[in-house]
């Protein structure tokens, strides 16, 4: 594992009590007990745990560790040429429990446990969007959010991929960078765009956005183009404290 931590100027800590699989989700989908590991499982003070916390060995980079990560991603002209959204399957239920991708990543980032019924929908429940730091009480009021959105992926490589690959990425509960649950205005003000484009309205979550995007990029190898990189870059130089963490997939 390539490993790294990042930053916040957000309220919230890193429970010392959870390990790194966001999606340990209870079997019996009870409601009741604390769901652990990850961006928004609720801490001992009941308060949403931003993003990933403090593991493993640091990047190796000086005081920009973000830094080389960004160097290190493939430079490549883009191209949307053959794009659909249908050449990524998503939202499937890979466990086949009844809760699809989206709903699972619903369940895993709650921070106030949603009630799950009949084929797994939602109701109560209580949700933190990091893009614009809102609270959010209505799962309908979401979206879960490709970090780098599909079409995004297909510029960046995933044209070439087969069918599997795309699929596994578009439905990637293995890692806690890749999906996100976002307020559905944010996720759709973003549509499409990389962070020379578009950045979150919240300006304290840059450093933990641009720490995300450039994981989930090195995680499925994906390339950026030139104005991509400079963004990331110039984000990263007002991040001293932002790293990057993410396994590749082979």
């Amino acid at each position: 594992m390539n490993s790294a931590t990042h930053a916040s100027d957000a309220p919230f800590s890193i429970d010392p009590v959870c390990g790194w699989s966001r999606y340990t989700k209870l079997r019996d989908h009870s409601s009741s007990p604390r769901r652990c590991g990850g961006r928004a499982h609720r801490a001992a003070a009941d308060r949403p745990v931003l993003r990933s916390g403090p593991r493993g060995r640091a990047a190796r980079g000086g005081d920009d560790a973000a830094g080389p990560a960004i160097a290190s991603l493939p430079r490549a002209a883009e191209s949307r040429d053959g794009y659909t959204r249908s050449s990524f399957k998503h939202w499937t239920d890979a466990d086949r429990d009844g809760c699809n991708t989206r709903t699972e990543v619903l369940i895993a980032e709650a921070i106030e446990p949603p009630t799950i019924g009949a084929r797994c929908a939602l109701s109560s429940g209580v949700w933190w969007s990091m893009y614009d730091e809102q609270q959010v009480t209505a799962a309908s009021a979401l979206d879960v959010d490709h970090m780098v959105p599909l079409a995004e992926a297909w510029d960046s490589g995933a044209s070439g991929w087969t069918a599997a690959r795309r699929q596994a990425y578009a439905n990637d509960l293995d890692a806690e960078r890749s999906l996100i649950a976002v307020t559905a205005k944010t996720n759709r003000s973003k549509a499409d765009q990389d962070p020379a484009q578009w950045m979150p309205p919240a300006a304290a979550q840059h450093c933990a956005y641009l720490a995300d995007w450039t994981a989930t990029k090195a995680r499925w190898q994906l390339t950026v183009d030139d104005a991509e990189r400079q963004a990331l870059a110039t984000a990263a130089a007002q991040c001293p404290g932002a790293t990057v963490e993410y396994e590749p997939v082979p």
